[in-house]
């Protein structure tokens, strides 16, 4: 340690000759002065080391409580390396610079010499451990080099409070020093970053004053100098006598390291908490957001109201019912908002199709980013579970009916469903529909009994007996009937249009005839005069022309294209080319002939023969206003938010029954676009059929009766319903003997209407009833429990049972698939995907399927020999479809099948996407279907990272008929799936990193073998 103090000791000599000083007069001082002084320096140079030679040998004093002996005399205070580090640093600010011919005034000694005061001890450390290596220092007075040896860390014997304070400020030093080298008068050599700071700006004041303080400053050199020397002494004393533990300099800087980001996190909690509150608890910049992504200045008066209501204050559970087109995602966005970014905690939306949750996705992406949450999909193909655990940022997951259910379970099933903060169902009254309706109701039940914290909030257009829901949920009620845009409904009866009025005796009052001039052949073609309705809006605004059928709708849209002028070929059309062109790419150049006559007109039909990807671009092109009008069956009102001029109804029927309340109100709640149009219209066609009393009377009772209630669904689907909630219950360990399964039974939807749903049978029967039925199945397993003398029924679920309900798989055929999937594996052919494809065909598509034996023999006939082998493994021969094809008779998650898991990941892929391997990343973000995938492909744009970092701009003048909309959708969409793949990548390292919870404690098992 003396050694290498004393090198450094001798750098700080040298420095002291090169670098110019402060505190000289204006004169520039002469030779012999300038050699006196190097003289007397060299002086003590030799009087040190003499010392430190007399030193050599003695070892140093562990502890020491007294003043006098740690500093005693000047003499002790200059064997000191460190102090006399320092001396000689400070007597470099006490000479004058040999350039400079001005003195600072006394002011400017005054802040300079405070400034020494603050900085110099720190300054002087960090430096000298940052400069330990050889190096040449190049004198500025012409003297030779000295060459300097490497020494030992200075800091190294120093309290650790010191260490701590040095090491702090050594990079900010650093960075200074650099900056204020480059711009100095030739180098120096000695980097002495914060007191160059000092010397520079001294420096400047001095030339700004006369010489007048040079006085002043030569008689307060020796009381300044005495009076550092008592500082460092006496803060040195006080860190020797601090009883501070002995810690690694290592260990130490971390902690420092930790503590500063500490410091920065609680600065940036405290300034955004600073803002939280403008915007109904949100950020200011949510309010800017909403402006700048959705144009939304202002919320209607009924929405500030639900927001500001005492039962949301209190994050009691919600249902509100307004119609549609009434604003009511806006208030369940803002709530979750809400939960995200002020309570910190994740949120599930339920939506009832997968294109609504696509388009929320698209929706909402642009906000996440912004605001610093993840959206996740759970719809189709794409969800992961459990989700991913998130460090910091919260997830907002975006499910539909089936896949939120699956995530539920999940969340319950790795004890995280307190994670979950709140639960927004869109569509509420969907829980009274069918299978879909059940699973709805499994899903808010378990979140009512595992989770005492997480809100529930319900919203509909159509609800009826909301006080069951109300029971059910345990929930408060909101309700409007606000609407922006006003809604006029019409019926049209022959060539009179009549327009609805409650309060008239008929229901119904006269609105007008239609003036149109018709053909023979128009009056042929077209009997209930669509073509004049809609040529009323077209193309200027938008129309809905809603079909019994999906051929029907197909048939409507031919009709009115012929009868269409050739000025509508003009609007729009290269758009229109692009659309086509679009179609035909992804349908491998088969598009619909049908489609290839009406697009050039701005007309197309829509229902469920469409698949996925032709439907979001045909919906994409309607939105944008390429095409104008939609013939449409029924699925549309329900699905994604495609608002129209005009709704036409073109007769009261859905396929062949009549239309429901609910139905009808869906439908006609299209018409009418906030913010566009200033009025909707509705107009329901009676056809000739319709005209007698019975139907009409129908008709009128449609337009003015009260909505249908719901009802719970839950026994009615009873293997898909009751049967899959007790197998889940089991499972996830929700509740495992009879009398908590009836306990939680008790608070479903079911046991609120059972006695008007099933009068016959009591809660408990049905309960009993269902788990024999799931043990005889060898999916349960029963036992018997003694406890408190009372007999307790306990079950167990079985592989096969935990398979089915995590696999989701209909329990009426979980057996019949076992038995596939077991054959399976005795031959399994991979030589093509045709084995795989068979075994996961949903088997309920049998009865939806009736093929034509011919065209099914002719396709036979052409698989290869492989493919053939596959149908001969699976019982389906050549002689079985020959006879099929002349009309003959015939009569017909387990650990084995883990190979089906490995190989069925690549297959989902291909089929969910059905494109290219190259093409599968960019499909997978939000917006990009096949035909822009390949345009982007082509441009450039082919990865992820590629996308999500593409300027939007860019993108419209790359990619042809992109709007700026779609090209920003694009972008938010690749970013959060990259944001996403990453933190899942952060939390993969972090796992990997962790010490495992039970980890051998090794002091602890040495001492019980001791």
């Amino acid at each position: 340690m003396e050694e290498g103090c004393s090198r450094i000791r001798r750098r700080v000599s040298v420095c002291k000759r090169n670098r110019p000083s402060l505190a000289s007069t204006s004169a520039i001082p002469s030779a012999a002065q300038l050699q006196s002084r190097d003289e007397q320096e060299e002086e003590e140079e030799m009087v040190t080391r003499s010392r430190r030679r007399k030193t050599v040998g003695v070892q140093p004093v562990e502890h020491n409580d007294s003043e006098e002996d740690m500093f005693g005399d000047y003499d002790s205070f200059t064997e000191n390396s460190f102090l006399a580090q320092v001396d000689d640093l400070e007597q470099k600010y006490i000479q004058l610079s040999e350039q400079r011919k001005h003195a600072t005034d006394f002011a400017t000694e005054d802040f300079c010499s405070e400034s020494i005061k603050n900085k110099l001890s720190v300054t002087t450390v960090s430096n000298f451990t940052e400069y330990k290596s050889d190096k040449h220092t190049e004198n500025q007075t012409e003297h030779e080099d000295v060459p300097v040896e490497p020494g030992t860390d200075v800091l190294y014997d120093l309290p650790s409070s010191q260490i701590l304070y040095f090491e702090n400020l050594q990079n900010s030093s650093n960075d200074l020093g650099d900056q204020l080298t480059e711009k100095g008068d030739g180098s120096s050599s000695f980097p002495n970053t914060v007191n160059e700071e000092l010397s520079h700006n001294c420096i400047k004041q001095q030339e700004q004053n006369d010489g007048s303080s040079s006085k002043v400053r030569s008689n307060s050199d020796t009381s300044r100098r005495k009076s550092i020397k008592d500082h460092l002494k006496s803060t040195m004393t006080g860190n020797a006598k601090a009883q501070t533990p002995i810690f690694s300099r290592s260990k130490q800087l971390k902690e420092t390291l930790l503590s500063e980001e500490i410091n920065v996190a609680k600065k940036t909690i405290e300034s955004s908490s600073d803002d939280l509150g403008p915007f109904y608890s949100l950020p200011s910049k949510v309010r800017d957001l909403y402006v700048q992504f959705k144009g939304i200045e202002k919320l209607y008066e009924w929405q500030h109201t639900c927001l500001t209501l005492s039962s949301v204050q209190e994050r009691k559970n919600l249902i509100y019912s307004l119609p549609t087109s009434g604003g009511k995602t806006l208030v369940a966005e803002i709530l979750m908002l809400q939960e995200l970014l002020c309570r910190r905690k994740d949120v599930l939306m339920i939506l009832p199709y997968v294109a609504i949750v696509q388009e929320k996705i698209s929706g909402l992406s642009s906000f996440a980013i912004e605001l610093g949450f993840f959206v996740e999909e759970y719809a189709g193909s794409k969800g992961r579970f459990p989700p991913i655990k998130r460090r910091e940022k919260k997830s907002l997951y975006i499910a539909t009916i089936e896949k939120g259910h699956s995530l539920v379970n999940s969340l319950i099933e790795t004890g995280r469903i307190d994670s979950l903060g709140l639960v927004v169902v869109d569509e509420l009254h969907m829980i009274g529909e069918g299978s879909r309706g059940a699973i709805l109701e499994m899903t808010l039940a378990k979140i009512l009994y595992t989770s005492k914290t997480t809100q529930i909030i319900g919203m509909s257009a159509t609800l009826n007996n909301v006080e069951d829901l109300q029971q059910f949920l345990q929930a408060e009620y909101y309700t409007s009937q606000f609407r922006p845009v006003e809604l006029k409904e019409y019926l049209k009866i022959n060539d009179t249009i009549y327009e609805v009025d409650s309060k008239a005796d008929s229901g119904m009052t006269f609105s007008r005839l239609l003036n149109y001039k018709y053909s023979d052949t128009l009056k042929k073609m077209d009997p209930d005069h669509l073509v004049a309705l809609v040529t009323e809006v077209i193309p200027n605004y938008s129309c809905l022309v809603f079909c019994p059928s999906k051929k029907n709708c197909e048939n409507v849209a031919e009709m009115i294209c012929k009868f269409l002028s050739k000025e509508y070929l003009k609007q729009r059309e290269k758009e229109k080319c692009e659309l086509i062109k679009n179609l035909r790419n992804m349908s491998s150049g088969n598009l619909c002939p049908v489609l290839k006559r009406t697009i050039p007109f701005g007309v197309a039909y829509h229902h469920s023969g469409l698949t996925n990807d032709e439907r979001r671009l045909l919906e994409e092109a309607y939105s944008t206003g390429t095409l104008c009008l939609f013939t449409c069956t029924s699925t549309l009102a329900a699905g994604v938010n495609l608002p129209a001029r005009r709704v036409i109804l073109r007769a009261p029927y859905v396929a062949k029954e009549f239309l429901k309340r609910n139905q009808y109100k869906q439908m006609i709640g299209r018409a009418g676009r906030a913010g566009i149009d200033t009025i909707g219209e509705s107009i329901l066609i009676l056809q000739e059929k319709d005209k007698q009393q019975v139907v009409l009377n129908l008709v009128l009772e449609l337009i003015s009766r009260p909505l249908e209630n719901c009802y719970s669904c839950l026994v009615q689907e009873f293997t898909k319903g009751i049967q899959t909630l007790f197998l889940s219950l089991i499972g996830l360990k929700i509740a495992t003997n009879l009398d908590d399964i009836y306990h939680f039974m008790n608070g479903t939807f079911f046991a609120v209407q059972q006695k008007t749903l099933l009068k016959e049978k009591s809660l408990w029967e049905i309960t009993v009833e269902s788990l024999g039925y799931l043990t005889e199945k060898g999916l349960l397993q029963k036992y018997t429990v003694l406890s408190e003398e009372e007999l307790q029924y306990n079950f167990h679920i079985t592989k096969l049972g935990r398979a089915s309900f995590k696999g989701t798989i209909d329990l009426a055929y979980c057996d019949i698939l076992y038995r596939d999937l077991k054959k399976g594996l005795e031959g399994l052919v991979l030589e093509s995907l045709l084995h795989l494809i068979y075994l996961t065909t949903p088997y309920d598509l049998v009865s939806q399927c009736d093929p034509d034996w011919m065209i099914y023999f002719r396709q036979f006939s052409q698989l290869s020999p492989a493919e053939q082998n596959v149908a001969a493994l699976l019982g389906v021969s050549e002689s079985f479809i020959g006879k099929k094809a002349s009309g003959q008779a015939i009569r017909k998650e387990l650990e084995e099948f883990w190979v089906y898991r490995a190989l069925l990941v690549e297959l989902t892929k291909k089929l969910t996407y059905c494109v290219k391997a190259e093409l599968i990343p960019l499909m997978e973000v939000t917006g990009v279907l096949e035909g822009r995938a390949k345009q982007l492909y082509n441009a450039g744009y082919k990865s992820l990272m590629h996308l999500a970092n593409a300027n939007p701009e860019v993108l419209i003048r790359t990619i042809d008929h992109l709007s700026r909309r779609q090209a920003k959708q694009i972008v938010s969409s690749a970013k959060m799936l990259l944001h996403e793949k990453a933190e899942a990548l952060q939390e993969e390292v972090e796992e990997l990193l962790r010490l495992p919870s039970d980890l051998p404690d090794v002091e602890a098992s040495s001492s019980e073998k001791a």
